[in-house]
């Protein structure tokens, strides 16, 4: 896998070996303490025996049966026993072996959606940092072709490969019985030199399917990501730039193709001439046994049949080799999403957070002297404490990378703090678990992403199972109710992809309506209004108060006029608190917050008399980069 590829899903550098991640799968098809899916994998490969035994009998019976039909032995009449047995012979391989298919059927889909529902799961059990590092396009690619890859697998390992191997061990041992060592010898140095010949150049081959992969996801993910991006692309009209970008991948992929085809090719070559000559010399040997009259012509045909019978599923080995191969590849890197570790993970023994009842008084919060930052060599916050009493607001202002976000995505633990410890209701989280403590709190960001489902599915995401009049309730909280009776779909419109359809405005208020449907005891609204223009903003603020109602409420925002109601406010400056009190206490104060709301007024005044505020210093020294 190239180094573009790793860093694109973010995975552990070196390749996993073939047995590595067929071990992987090995407890999915023989789960602990699953006596249904033992007994399954069990009769399915005694299907699997009494199928290739009848199998090796069909030559014997049917050449029994040329020996009865042939003139040295003067037939009198037809050989009825040995024909009806061949015939039942041949029905007994087909349904033994479809048995054996159908038996297998319900381990196979189990194995695979065990697999593909321990790997989504493990996705969203990782950081914050791992999501933020990917690239959706190349991990989906992965998780879709490693279900692809196990289904191949256990299709072809299971159905083809097995049952040939187990065939060859029993032709060549009854050969052996029946004729003398030499014609096993044969049959088995030409059926060793096929099955070495296709490992050793399949395994050759398999750097170009992983290339393959590799281009694969990389152009998918270019795909998805400038698709995503529609709006950015047209806006800078760079159509030409991104179907560049996407044939480049495209033509790597085109070169990578066209080399496993090749190889392929003559991969077929290789193994129809290890076919023809095995069966040329056991054929002379035959011809010759059959001249000197040490064999009849019935076993003439016994030893042609068994080599035909077996050399059949022979030529298929090397596209089911290959296919395995293959899908084993596909399989390498989703089984090594798995092994990504946790950044962030209960603690043995994490408590459960109390859900909070009607009538108490919870959600308090609590930093105590925080540090953190995302890189080890820049740190974001500096020693940050503060605390907030339930049912009260606290507000958090200041520049462009001060930290303001940062402290909301610390309380919602998409990172653990690097110094000091952040309380909820007395208790570090790093002691709760993660989904009590994500229960408690809610989030209305500044960038709402809604899913692309109907308005009712958006709203009652905040709480699945909400019946409707829950969801209607909320909604008229968030004041977006009457907006949805007016749509001629109401609660049942599609938002579109991330909610395209709906105005800024409108999309907040959903957010609001989930959030409010959540019923948290602790309200983040981070930056939530900044995206949107002044009269929108100010119809949203009911919305916003009745959602922040009896709750503890963290308000992250950049225009101070949404904050002066609040029981405290604190300034941050280079990740360091610069200043808290009240509106009032630091107009007073006449420090840093008091040249910001100046600084902001005259821009206000400035827009309301239709005038371009230019440039002007900026009060706090801001950080360059955003956070």
């Amino acid at each position: 896998m190239s180094a573009m590829s790793r860093r694109a899903l973010n995975l552990p550098a070196p390749n996993r070996s073939t047995w590595a991640t067929i071990r992987s799968l090995l407890p999915y098809l023989w789960p602990r303490g699953d006596r249904n899916a033992h007994a399954r994998v069990l009769l399915a490969a005694l299907c699997l025996v009494l199928a290739k035994v009848a199998t090796v009998y069909i030559p014997l019976v049917y050449s029994r049966a040329v020996d009865a039909l042939s003139p040295a032995h003067n037939p009198a009449t037809v050989p009825l026993a040995l024909i009806l047995g061949y015939g039942l012979l041949r029905v007994a391989s087909a349904a033994f072996g479809e048995l054996r298919d159908a038996v297998f059927a319900a381990v196979q889909q189990r194995t695979t959606r065990h697999v593909a529902l321990d790997t989504f799961r493990h996705m969203h059990g990782l950081s914050l940092r791992f999501h933020l590092d990917r690239q959706t396009g190349g991990v989906s690619r992965a998780i879709e072709r490693g279900v692809a890859g196990i289904q191949q697998v256990l299709r072809l390992a299971v159905f083809n490969l097995l049952p040939t191997l187990f065939e060859v061990v029993l032709v060549t041992g009854t050969i052996w019985y029946l004729f003398d060592w030499r014609y096993a010898a044969v049959t088995f140095g030409a059926v060793a030199s096929y099955i070495g010949f296709t490992v050793v150049f399949t395994t050759w081959r398999v750097k170009y399917r992983r290339l393959m992969n590799e281009v694969d996801s990389e152009a998918n993910t270019k795909a998805l990501d400038s698709l995503l991006n529609y709006e950015t692309v047209k806006y800078f009209g760079n159509e030409a730039h991104e179907a560049a970008r996407y044939d480049n991948a495209l033509a790597r992929y085109e070169t990578a193709a066209v080399r496993t085809q090749v190889t392929l090719n003559m991969l077929n070559i290789g193994q129809a001439f290890i076919i023809a000559a095995g069966l040329a010399i056991i054929m002379l040997m035959a011809a010759r046994g059959v001249v000197d009259g040490s064999m009849t012509v019935g076993k003439f045909v016994l030893v042609n049949t068994y080599l035909m019978q077996l050399y059949q599923p022979l030529n298929f080995l090397g596209f089911v080799y290959s296919s395995i191969k293959q899908g084993v590849v596909d399989m390498e890197q989703m089984f090594r999403l798995l092994t990504v570790d946790q950044e962030v993970a209960d603690a043995p023994g994490a408590e459960t957070l109390p859900p909070r009842t009607p009538g108490q008084t919870v959600g308090a919060v609590s930093f105590e002297n925080v540090r953190f930052g995302y890189r080890p060599d820049r740190e974001i916050l500096h020693g940050v404490s503060f605390s907030v009493p339930p049912g009260t607001k606290l507000a958090i202002v200041g520049p462009t990378g001060a930290g303001k976000s940062t402290i909301s995505r610390l309380l919602f633990r998409f990172y653990d703090v690097t110094g000091g410890r952040v309380l909820v209701d007395g208790r570090d989280i790093r002691d709760i678990t993660q989904e009590s403590l994500r229960a408690a709190i809610g989030v209305v960001p500044q960038d709402t992403v809604l899913f692309n489902d109907t308005i009712r599915y958006n709203i009652a995401y905040g709480r699945v199972g909400a019946t409707q009049a829950d969801v209607e309730h909320a909604a008229r909280q968030a004041q977006v109710h009457d907006f949805v009776l007016r749509l001629p779909d109401g609660y049942d419109t599609i938002v579109g992809e991330r909610g395209l359809k709906l105005s800024g405005g409108e999309k907040q208020r959903v957010a609001i309506a989930r959030t409010i449907l959540k019923d948290p005891r602790i309200l983040i609204l981070d930056e939530a209004t900044s995206a949107l223009d002044t009269r929108t903003e100010v119809d949203i603020g009911t919305a916003l108060r009745n959602a922040a109602a009896n709750r503890t409420s963290i308000v992250i925002a950049h225009r101070l006029s949404t904050v002066v109601d609040a029981d405290e406010i604190i300034v941050l400056s280079d990740g360091r608190v610069a200043e808290r009190g009240t509106h009032a206490a630091l107009l007073a104060a006449g420090g840093v917050y008091a040249g910001m709301w100046q600084l902001q007024a005259e821009e206000n005044e400035a827009e309301s008399r239709g005038e371009p505020f230019g440039p002007a210093p900026h009060p706090i020294p801001a950080d360059p980069l955003r956070v």
